[in-house]
């Protein structure tokens, strides 16, 4: 079993020597450990630093991909090395890499294909009110989109299979999370989360500027995968919405009619057929959605043999 763990850089000179240095080099259950960092455009010394530190494997990119992009870089190279499991972790060292053991445990007892750390937000000191509120919030959405039920679902310190890995696609650019979330969800990939804590606080984020955009991006990561998946849940809702809207107007030109309170009410009528002409095209969009939606599932089912033959079994 074979265990490597992936870490996303960029310039991250001075945090990330305490990554490697507590990164564990056995874990019962793992025969081999190996270390790849993902270079990100860094412009200091952080690839120098990792070589000092004795790290060898490496995915190097010119200019900064953004997160989502050197996670995907990572998992191929990690998969086509051999993985079984890739562990995800932060060059910030927000994680405590100590409990990697921890995280790949559910995997290698057959529980969960995917484990994520829960951080326990409510508890993280560095966390404002609104954010710890935010936090809950987001991993609320996720997971109703999701159809689970996960407490920290923006977490980025995780472990996933290679079964997990092979399934699942990304094509949003801002960040994996929550959009590998959703995936599992449709997908049926057994996913369970393990408490753990948290470091001091080293620097502010790369990801987002502030907490604002990280909510539009990841309701947006959201919104754009569940649309993917379950288009017709969507457009079935709206629809149905708009056509009970649309029959107010109807039962009041009725209403107004029986009680021969004068006048026409054209106006009624008129935005009673508007409300369910829409009716009709929202569904119409779920219906083409939701074939759009089949015809990927099929390419995705190829895609996972071509995978299963880049990657082996």
């Amino acid at each position: 079993m074979k265990l490597f763990i992936q870490i996303p850089c960029l310039n991250e000179e001075q945090t990330l020597p305490a990554v490697l240095e507590t990164i564990p080099r056995s874990i019962p259950g793992i025969d081999e450990i190996e270390i790849l960092v993902i270079d990100d455009g860094s412009t200091d010394r952080t690839v120098e630093v990792a070589k000092a530190h004795g790290v060898t494997h490496f995915v190097r990119h010119a200019q900064n991909m953004g997160l989502a992009r050197s996670f995907r870089d990572g998992v191929d190279y990690a998969l086509l090395h051999g993985a079984d499991i890739v562990v995800n972790t932060d060059g910030d060292n927000q994680y405590p890499q100590a409990q990697i053991a921890d995280l790949v445990q559910p995997i290698l007892e057959n529980r969960a294909e995917i484990v994520i750390g829960d951080r326990q937000t409510r508890t993280i000191e560095h966390f404002s009110g609104f954010k710890k509120l935010m936090q809950r919030f987001g991993s609320w959405v996720a997971s109703r989109a999701a159809g689970l039920d996960l407490p920290d679902a923006a977490s980025g310190f995780r472990a996933y299979s290679k079964y997990s890995l092979i399934r699942l696609n990304i094509v949003t650019r801002f960040s994996y999370c929550m959009e590998t979330i959703v995936q599992a969800g449709y997908k049926r990939i057994a996913i369970a989360s393990v408490p753990i804590t948290t470091n001091a606080k080293t620097r502010e984020s790369r990801l987002f500027s502030n907490i604002w955009q990280h909510m539009f991006e990841s309701g947006s990561a959201i919104a754009r995968v569940y649309l993917m998946y379950r288009p017709m849940a969507l457009f079935a809702s709206v629809s149905a919405v708009l056509a009970i809207c649309g029959l107010i107007p109807f039962v009041r030109y009725l209403v107004l009619l029986y009680t021969d309170s004068g006048g026409n009410h054209l106006q009624s009528l008129l935005l009673g057929l508007v409300l369910i002409i829409t009716a009709v095209l929202s569904i119409t969009i779920g219906v083409v959605a939701d074939l759009t939606r089949l015809n990927r599932t099929l390419a995705e089912e190829q895609l996972d043999l071509q995978k299963l033959a880049r990657y082996g079994d």
